[in-house]
């Protein structure tokens, strides 16, 4: 079968089994290795150089390796993980890439000695099991009406962000605009979706403390004529609509082919009696404050600041969707079709600001808002983009505890108690899976000692400490305070995590360490380029013996 291996060698690559192990292991930890030193509060920043030649300077996983330009496929596929755990739970997308890497790297040596990779996986996947019975077992249930208590877990969550030097401030704002936002969804659920509903509006200038989650929505723009309409309504009347207030143009090039003069003026007076048609459909409902997502022409503009009427144009169709969450109105299609309830009356007060050199339209103090917008305040760019990111951090942390609204410890604390349960119950395992399922055991170690680097401690004898702890499944809230690197009770520092983000954690590295140990052939179908001029270069047959010493990556 494998006297030769036919490849065709301009456009495929080949290598072998062993091989391709050790080159994807490699990848994935020098992934891992890049924001290692990211992890925990007293980590390092990073600054990137992106390909606009805008510099971006963070400490969060996601945005760090969404940046980087790397080639090698397995490396590519950890840096999706820790997309995907941003997408999914919002939290966590450093330690899921530390973890992922270390369980390949505990792997290495099983390769080394020819153990299968479908072992290895069996016992990664009883491994995952038991660590997540053991979570089960630790967590601990929370009241999602308790402030203090939601608090402190937003609070510790984005403790490991650069925006923690600000205190309660982030926290707070995430807390305010996930609450705003949830719907009951039954069964005692509430759901909230942060992409639709919270907007965040990042405004340069003033201090981050004046930062504040809306009672309602802003936008940035201003009314269509300033001079002529009001900037500032009290308990506003407010219709939505989604369709021009101009006349339409023909399709194409229309052609009308006018005989007399009279028909000339005939025609603009139609077009004008048709737009004060659509305004007095409107205007019947009396509003005070019309926003369409398409144009308005003047004449429109005219009729409606003749009866007292802001109008604002040409507004973005999610903006749209928010206004009408927060103060209760439906988008209409067609003036024609509109009807009392389509009036929004839940708005408190509409008005325009000048904040720096841009005009800002506010509809706030609604009634019971359900979306909302953050208004995010600071010195510089790239200070409100940190600020703006993490925000997104803490927001999708208090989702999580709505959804599922259960606690795990911090600090490495979880991490170490499924370290020791993993390592009790690995005697009791029988036949050759039994080393692989220990191997996972250790590498979850790798969070807490990452953690205890970042400190600047003395690594070896914090572990031991620690596992010392931890040895017999006791001291489950034992970890490390990642601020002072020493080992403390984390039901008293207050350091917690979210329940579905530590389960999403271990699952996402796990599989995806079992995923890239399966690999044992990366074919690269990607043709050279020809040098212009050159005639179509003959296939080269290949030996197996030829196949074995190419190199996937260039040096």
């Amino acid at each position: 079968m494998h006297s030769s291996v036919l490849v065709l060698k301009d456009s495929l690559k080949r290598e072998s089994g062993a091989k391709v192990h050790h080159a994807n292991i490699q990848a994935s930890k020098a992934v891992a290795d890049i924001i290692r030193t990211t992890l925990g509060p007293r980590s390092m920043l990073k600054m990137l150089l992106d390909a606009s030649g805008g510099i971006v300077v963070t400490n969060d996983g996601n945005a760090i390796l969404r940046e980087l330009d790397i080639a090698h496929p397995a490396a590519k596929s950890m840096i999706e993980l820790s997309r995907t755990q941003d997408e999914e739970v919002g939290d966590g997308t450093t330690s899921v890439i530390i973890l992922a890497g270390e369980m390949l790297h505990v792997a290495e040596a099983f390769i080394d000695k020819n153990y299968h990779p479908t072992v290895i996986c069996r016992a990664y996947n009883k491994a995952l099991e038991d660590a997540i019975a053991a979570i089960d077992k630790i967590a601990m249930p929370i009241d999602v009406q308790d402030r203090g208590q939601m608090l402190g877990l937003v609070k510790s969550c984005i403790g490991t962000k650069f925006t923690s030097q600000f205190g309660d401030l982030i926290a707070d704002l995430a807390i305010d605009a996930t609450t705003t936002v949830g719907v009951d969804i039954g069964q005692g659920l509430r759901d909230v979706d942060i992409k639709n509903y919270i907007k965040v509006e990042k405004v340069p200038g003033a201090q981050l403390e004046e930062s504040r989650v809306l009672k309602g929505v802003m936008f940035n723009k201003d009314v269509v004529a300033p001079g002529k309409m009001r900037r500032k309504i009290v308990n506003p009347r407010i219709i939505l609509l989604d369709c021009p207030l101009e006349y339409k143009k023909g399709e194409n090039q229309t052609n009308a082919e006018l005989l007399r003069e009279e028909d000339w003026s005939l025609l603009l007076k139609l077009e004008e009696e048709y737009i004060e048609e659509l305004c007095m459909q409107i205007l019947k409902f009396k509003p005070d404050l019309v926003v369409t997502e398409k144009g308005l022409s003047d004449l429109a503009c005219h009729y409606l600041s003749k009866h007292g009427v802001s109008a604002i144009r040409r507004l973005r169709k999610t903006d749209n969707n928010r206004i009408a969450r927060a103060c209760g109105a439906v988008i209409v299609n067609r003036p024609d079709e509109l009807q009392e309830s389509d009036v929004g009356t839940g708005a408190g007060l509409f008005e325009v600001k000048k904040i720096g050199d841009e005009y800002f339209a506010f509809i706030v103090d609604c009634k019971e808002p359900k979306a909302c917008t953050v208004l995010l305040r600071g010195a510089s760019k790239d200070l409100l983009n940190e600020v703006e990111r993490n925000l997104q951090d803490a927001m999708s942390v208090a989702r999580n505890i709505i959804k599922n609204p259960k606690l795990v410890p911090g600090g490495g604390a979880t991490e170490m108690t499924v370290s020791a349960a993993l390592k009790q119950k690995s005697s009791s395992i029988e036949g050759i899976e039994k080393w692989p399922y220990e191997a996972a055991a250790v590498a979850f170690e790798s969070i807490p000692r990452t953690l205890a680097q970042n400190c600047g401690v003395n690594v070896i004898r914090t572990m031991t400490a620690l596992q010392g702890k931890h040895a017999n499944g006791e001291n489950a809230w034992i970890g490390i305070d990642g601020n002072t690197g020493a080992i403390a009770d984390m039901k008293e520092r207050k350091i917690w995590d979210a329940y579905n983000v530590k389960a999403q954690t271990f699952k996402t590295a796990i599989e995806a360490a079992c995923m890239l140990l399966r690999i044992d052939d990366i074919v690269s179908g990607i043709k050279k380029k020809q040098a212009p001029g050159a005639g179509p270069s003959k296939p080269k047959i290949e030996t197996e013996g030829d196949a074995d010493g190419e190199q996937i990556l260039p040096d």
